[in-house]
C-alpha cells in the first residue's frame, strides 16, 4: 500500500468518517500506512486532527490514552445555495441527473471530498468499439451537426479552407480557458500581424502564438494515418514552448510529480508507469473508429492522467480535435464555454472518473462550435435573440468604428468607451462587446450595407487595420 503524504492527513480522515462515527490514532496510521510505533508518525496524525479540532469539524472524546474523535459538521457539502450557483455555471446546457449528481459532490469544499489517485482501471478497462461514453444517438447527432459534405475529400481539406478563422477561434478560446485576457479582435491582430497587445503579460501573447504554431503543425500532418506518441508530445512541445520553467521538460513525459489546484486528485507519480499508461492510450485512441468517441476519448483521458508537466488541458483540447479534422468535420473550438464550467466538469473525471457533466459539456460545446462555421441557426429560423434586441446599439457602435476609421490596439478599447455609453448591465456589455468582436470579424463588402456604410468608407477603414 502507498504511504500516504502527511499533508493529505486531514483529507484522508474526513474520507473515513465516510464509513465510521468515530476515529482513533491507530485507526487512521492503519489507513494511512504509517507506524504506530513511530513517534513521528504519531505526532503528525495528532497535528491533523488537533487542526480539525481548531476548525470545528471534529471534536475529541475521551482521555489522551484512549481519545476518539466525531464528526461536528458533515464532511460533504450541504450549502443548498453553494450547489445553485454552481448549476447556473453551466448556464443553458442541459444536465443529465447523473451530472446534477456529480455537480453535488464536487461543489463541496476540498477537505471534504475524498483524496483520489489516479485509477489505471479507467484506461485499462476500456475496449474501444465495444465501450461507449457517447451513445448511438449522441454519435450521430454529432456526426448530422459536424458533417460539411457528402463528397469524399482528402483529410484536413475543411480545416485547410477555415484554417484563419480556426487559427483564431481555436487559438483565443483555448487560450481563455486557461485565464488569457486577450480579446477575441487582439488575438486576431496577434496571430495576423505579430501585433501584440498594450498592457498584457508577455506569456499571454505567448500562449496564443503557441495554440497558432500547435494547430498548424495539426493541419500540416493531418493526413498521417495514426495519432502516435511523437505527435502529441510535439503538439505538447508547440503549446509550452517557452512557458515552463526547465524547457527540456517541452514535449516530454514528466518526470516530477503534479498536484492539481482545487481538487482532491492525485495524478500518477511513478515515471514508468506514466510511460506505460500514456502508450496505452494512444494505441486505444487508435484503435478507436468513430471520429466522436475518439475525440472525446482524447479529450477525457489526456485530461486525467496530467503525462507532462504542465499544459496538458490544451494539449487535450487540440488532440480531441485531431479525428474531427481527419474527417473533415467541423472542429470543436470550445465557443462560449466558460472556464469555470470546464473546470468542474474536469473535477467530475478527476475524483471520481465520472464523465457525466465533461460529456453533457462536450455535447453541448460541439454544437456551438458547429454553428460557427455553417449556417445552422440561419437554417433553423432562429435568429439571435440578443442581437435582434440591441441591434440598433451594434449597429450604431460598428458605424462609429468605420466612420472614425479606429484601427490596431484602438479598436479594442473604442469598442468598449461606446458600450459604456449604451448603460447596459455588466453581463449584457460583456455578451455585448462578444457580438461586436464577431460582427467585426466577418466584415466584408457584401454586408457592409447593414451598418449603412458606403464601399469607399469600408475601404478606408480596412485599409487601416493591415
Amino acid at each position: 500500500m502507498a504511504r500516504t503524504n502527511k499533508v493529505n492527513l486531514e483529507d484522508l480522515i474526513l474520507s473515513l468518517f465516510n464509513h465510521a462515527n468515530e476515529l482513533t490514532i491507530h485507526k487512521v496510521a492503519q489507513a494511512a500506512n504509517f507506524s504506530i510505533e513511530s513517534s513521528a508518525d504519531k505526532r503528525a496524525i495528532q497535528r491533523a486532527f488537533k487542526n480539525l479540532v481548531v476548525k470545528k469539524i471534529v471534536v475529541p472524546q475521551g482521555n489522551a490514552r484512549n481519545r476518539k474523535y466525531s464528526l461536528i459538521t458533515k464532511p460533504l457539502n450541504t450549502n443548498t445555495e453553494q450547489i445553485s450557483s454552481d448549476l447556473n455555471i453551466f448556464n443553458n446546457i442541459e444536465l443529465s441527473q447523473d451530472s446534477k449528481d456529480l455537480l453535488k459532490y464536487i461543489s463541496g469544499p476540498t477537505i471534504s471530498r475524498i483524496p483520489v489517485s489516479y485509477n489505471q482501471d479507467f484506461l485499462r478497462f476500456y475496449q474501444p468499439n465495444k465501450t461507449f461514453y457517447l451513445s448511438e444517438r449522441q454519435r450521430e447527432e454529432l456526426f448530422t451537426i459536424g458533417e460539411v459534405e457528402n463528397n469524399i475529400r482528402p483529410a484536413g481539406t475543411y480545416a485547410r479552407n477555415i484554417l484563419n478563422r480556426l487559427l483564431i477561434d481555436l487559438s483565443w478560446n483555448s487560450s481563455r480557458l486557461e485565464g488569457n485576457t486577450y480579446s477575441l479582435l487582439e488575438t486576431k491582430r496577434l496571430i495576423e500581424l505579430g501585433e501584440s497587445a498594450a498592457g498584457k503579460d508577455a506569456s499571454e501573447a505567448q500562449m496564443i502564438l503557441n495554440h497558432k504554431g500547435a494547430i498548424e503543425y495539426i493541419v500540416e500532418s493531418i493526413a498521417e494515418k495514426e495519432i502516435n506518441s511523437h505527435e502529441v508530445c510535439s503538439i505538447h512541445a508547440l503549446l509550452s514552448e517557452n512557458l515552463l520553467g526547465d524547457s527540456s521538460a517541452s514535449g516530454r513525459i514528466r518526470q516530477i510529480s503534479v498536484g492539481i489546484s482545487g481538487s482532491v486528485y492525485l495524478p500518477l507519480e511513478n515515471p514508468y508507469m506514466l510511460k506505460e499508461c500514456f502508450q496505452i492510450f494512444i494505441e486505444k485512441l487508435n484503435l478507436i473508429k468513430n471520429p466522436f468517441e475518439q475525440s472525446f476519448f482524447s479529450l477525457v483521458h489526456l485530461s486525467y492522467l496530467q503525462a507532462f508537466e504542465d499544459v496538458n488541458k490544451r494539449t487535450a483540447r487540440l488532440v480531441s480535435n485531431i479525428p474531427l479534422i481527419k474527417e473533415n468535420l467541423k472542429p470543436l473550438s470550445f465557443a462560449d464555454v466558460e472556464r469555470d464550467t470546464y473546470i468542474q466538469a474536469l473535477l467530475g473525471v478527476y475524483e471520481k472518473n465520472d464523465i457525466s457533466l465533461i460529456k453533457d459539456l462536450y455535447l453541448w460545446a460541439y454544437k456551438r462550435s458547429a454553428q460557427k462555421y455553417s449556417a445552422i441557426q440561419e437554417a433553423m429560423g432562429e435568429p439571435n435573440k440578443f442581437k435582434l434586441k440591441h441591434r440598433n446599439i451594434i449597429q450604431e457602435i460598428i458605424r462609429n468604428l468605420i466612420l472614425e476609421k479606429v484601427s490596431g490596439q484602438q479598436l479594442v478599447i473604442r469598442i468598449k468607451d461606446l458600450i459604456n455609453t449604451a448603460n447596459l448591465s455588466k453581463s449584457e456589455a460583456t455578451e455585448l462587446f462578444v457580438v461586436i468582436e464577431n460582427e467585426i470579424l466577418n466584415l466584408h463588402s457584401g454586408n457592409i450595407a447593414r451598418f449603412k456604410i458606403r464601399p469607399s468608407e469600408f475601404k478606408e477603414w480596412q485599409d487601416l487595420q493591415s
